[in-house]
Order: C-alpha cells, then structure tokens, then sequence
C-alpha cells in the first residue's frame, strides 16, 4: 500500500517537471475531456475531491490554456468546463502518466481479476472514507 503511493506521489512529481501538470490535474483534465461541458461541483464528485481543491486544480489549467470556462444559457450561476485545443493536445498523451501504468497493469487481468481487483479496491475505498 505504501509503495503504492510512494510510487503515485513520484510519477506525479516527474509529471509535473515533463508535462506540467500533476496527476491530480491530469487526471481533472481526462475526465473534463470526457465530460465536455462538466459542471465543477460535478468534477468534484467524479474526483471525490473538496470542491475547493478542484476550484485551485481547475485554475491552474485555466492559468495554462487547457481548459476554459462556459457560463451556463439556462442558469448564469452555473459554470462549464471544456478543454482547449491545447488541452485536447495534452489529453491525448498516454505514455509517462500515472494512467499509463494503470492501464499496463490493469491489461494483464483476466475479467475475473479484474472483477476482484475493482472489488479488493471498492472496499478499501469504503473504510478509508470511514475511517
């Protein structure tokens, strides 16, 4: 477990120097890429994150020119995020992120680890968010 995030806060260390983002804004970014048009409160929810640290990781991107804020037509109080050109250059880049590794590790699995893996990984989650 340890290593785990040992080696999480490492790669987003290195992912800061090589691309300029850490792997919580890359991440933002990949679901925002997904999600076009996503609310931050939504983001925040996807995340499982405070609002008030995807407000500061939404800024940076902004601060980048990767994502760009909508004021919502239906509701002036209501903002959209969608990414940039730039941003959708920066999102589609695969390898040397965190998500790359998941993916290599993850392809490995058969359906039935996979299914145990995402179950070993719900349930850690649970008592975490618990404890």
């Amino acid at each position: 477990m340890w290593s785990v995030d040992h080696e999480l806060h490492r790669i987003s260390k290195r992912m800061a120097t090589q691309i300029g983002l850490t792997a919580p804004q890359r991440l933002a970014l990949r679901f925002i890429g997904r999600h076009p048009r996503v609310t931050l409160g939504e983001l925040a929810e996807l995340l499982h994150l405070h609002p008030g640290t995807v407000t500061g990781i939404v800024r940076h991107l902004e601060a980048r020119g990767l994502v760009e804020r909508e004021r919502s037509s239906e509701d002036v109080r209501r903002v959209h995020l969608t990414l940039t050109a730039g941003g959708r250059r920066v999102d589609r880049r695969h390898t040397g992120t965190v998500e790359a590794a998941v993916r290599r590790a993850l392809g490995g699995l058969n359906a039935t680890e996979f299914a145990r893996a995402a179950k070993v990984l719900q349930r850690l989650a649970t008592e975490l968010a618990a404890e």
